[in-house]
C-alpha cells in the first residue's frame, strides 16, 4: 500500500479509487480529499486554506485529478515547498507531464503503472542544423495537445538519456515552458522550434 512520505506524486490511471484506500490506510490520521475532473485555481485556494487550518496531528490532503491547470498548480508552489506544520500534501493525476517540472522538483514521485513507451526521435540534437530542426518540426505540426505534449517527453528524454546530453539552464527552462505554453493551445510549430533552437545555439558555440 502506497503511503505518502512528506510531500508525494502518486501517478495512478485510478486516482479517485486510490485516493479513498490511501484514506482508509492512513487512519485514524485525518485526511482532506480534493478529487475534481479538472483541478483549477478556485481549488487550489480551497486545499491552501484547509492546510493553513492548525492541526495537533498530521493530516493529509490528497488533491486528485485528471488535469492540473497552470494557474491552479503555480499556487499551490509555495506551500508544497514548505507546508505548515503537520501538513503533509500528495497529489495523483493519471499521467506525470500532467505537472510542472516545478511541481514536480518539490515532491517525490511514484509511478503505479510502467514507464510510458519512448518513442525514438529521429534527429540528432548534437548536431543539429536548421534544415534538420524545421524538417522535423514540419513532420509534428499538426499535432494535437495530448500528442505534443508526449512529444515534449520523448524529445527530454531522448536528450537526456538517448544521446545522454548534460542539459543547460535554458534547455530546461525551455522544456518547461514548452509544457506551460501547449496548456495554453500554443501552435505546436512555435513550441517545437523554440525548444529547439536553445539546442541549435549550443551546437554552434561549440563550433
Amino acid at each position: 500500500m502506497f503511503t505518502p512520505n512528506g510531500g508525494s506524486i502518486l501517478i495512478t490511471e485510478h486516482f479517485e479509487e486510490r485516493s479513498l484506500e490511501i484514506e482508509q490506510s492512513l487512519l485514524p490520521l485525518r485526511c482532506v480529499r480534493f478529487i475534481r475532473e479538472d483541478f483549477k485555481i478556485e481549488d487550489a485556494k480551497e486545499v491552501v486554506s484547509e492546510a493553513y487550518k492548525s492541526e495537533s496531528q498530521t493530516k493529509t490532503l490528497i488533491l486528485g485529478a485528471k488535469s492540473f491547470t497552470i494557474p491552479a498548480q503555480n499556487a499551490l508552489l509555495k506551500i508544497l515547498e514548505e507546508p505548515p506544520r503537520n501538513i503533509v500534501f500528495l497529489l495523483l493525476a493519471p499521467n506525470k507531464s500532467t505537472f510542472l517540472p516545478t511541481v514536480r522538483s518539490r515532491l517525490s514521485l511514484t509511478q503505479e503503472h510502467s514507464e510510458p513507451h519512448h518513442e525514438p526521435i529521429a534527429l540528432c540534437l548534437r548536431t543539429l542544423d536548421l534544415s534538420s530542426l524545421f524538417t522535423w518540426v514540419k513532420e509534428h505540426e499538426k499535432f494535437k495537445k495530448h500528442e505534443a505534449k508526449e512529444l515534449i517527453e520523448h524529445l527530454l528524454y531522448h536528450a537526456a538519456h538517448v544521446e545522454g546530453l548534460s542539459l543547460t539552464i535554458a534547455q530546461v527552462e525551455g522544456f518547461e515552458k514548452a509544457f506551460r505554453l501547449i496548456e495554453l493551445n500554443a501552435r505546436v510549430q512555435s513550441v517545437l522550434v523554440m525548444i529547439l533552437m536553445n539546442f541549435l545555439k549550443e551546437v554552434k558555440r561549440a563550433r
